[in-house]
């Protein structure tokens, strides 16, 4: 299968061409820096490059994106030409060239004040109904670029997944009493246990998410088939008028 991987000399990347090569997949890779994972070095708000890779894809990864460290060093204009301005191009240049499934990485960070527990509870309990709060420009641009995901599947039917996942690099706590409290070390361990997951369980997560998005075509298939089967049965005649 050939698959297109954004982001790729960076961690989640980075690790996603190194098992899918090991997997014998053909990959096809962007990222701004060299690396001996990215075979198309540029950026994705360039829409010739992305055209330029998407030939042949059966499945985007797309993970490059500005990280929330990123918001002391790039303007908000730099957030939303990356992270929405370069998933839009992404998704139209996907569905142009016949991508098949659409595995897009968000971030926990798109719920924001919404995981600070309420008054008195020891913790936030965090479902898919929960409403993002977004608290910085990361957050915002993240959840836009998985509204965008969703109305490419509602009106291309392009099949998308979208992973909110978490922390999955080092970085400094964002609690400075946790930061005064605890040496960096110790922090790191300590996010394992309820904030930071392990890259290798990212990697998979993503695998699946290609299946999850496959078997999504398939339901869409059948779904249609049904309606046509249902159509048959109201109008047997109508298959002499060509609308089958």
């Amino acid at each position: 299968m050939r698959v297109l991987v954004t982001g790729s000399s960076g961690h989640l990347g980075e690790a996603l061409v190194r098992t899918l090569r090991r997997l014998n997949h053909e990959v096809v890779s962007i990222d701004l820096l060299e690396s001996p994972f990215t075979t198309c070095t540029g950026s994705i708000t360039e829409r010739g490059l992305v055209q330029s890779c998407l030939p042949g894809v059966q499945v985007v990864f797309h993970a490059a994106t500005l990280h929330k460290p990123h918001v002391a060093t790039h303007s908000r204009q730099h957030f939303i030409d990356t992270n929405i301005t370069g998933t839009l191009h992404l998704l139209e240049e996907a569905v142009t060239a016949g991508v098949e499934t659409f595995v897009f990485t968000s971030t926990t960070s798109v719920f924001g004040d919404a995981l600070a527990p309420p008054a008195g509870a020891p913790a936030a309990w965090v479902t898919e109904e929960i409403a993002p709060v977004p608290k910085n420009i990361y957050g915002v641009t993240k959840a836009a670029a998985e509204d965008l995901c969703r109305l490419f599947y509602r009106n291309q039917r392009l099949a998308c997944v979208i992973l909110r996942t978490s922390r999955f690099f080092p970085e400094p706590d964002d609690d400075k009493s946790v930061r005064a409290a605890f040496a960096d070390a110790n922090q790191k361990v300590n996010e394992y246990l309820f904030r930071r997951v392990d890259l290798e369980d990212v990697v998979s997560a993503h695998l699946l998410a290609a299946e999850l998005g496959a078997r999504r075509r398939m339901g869409e298939t059948a779904h249609r088939r049904k309606g046509e089967w249902a159509r048959r049965r109201m109008d047997p005649c109508g298959v002499r008028n060509g609308w089958d």
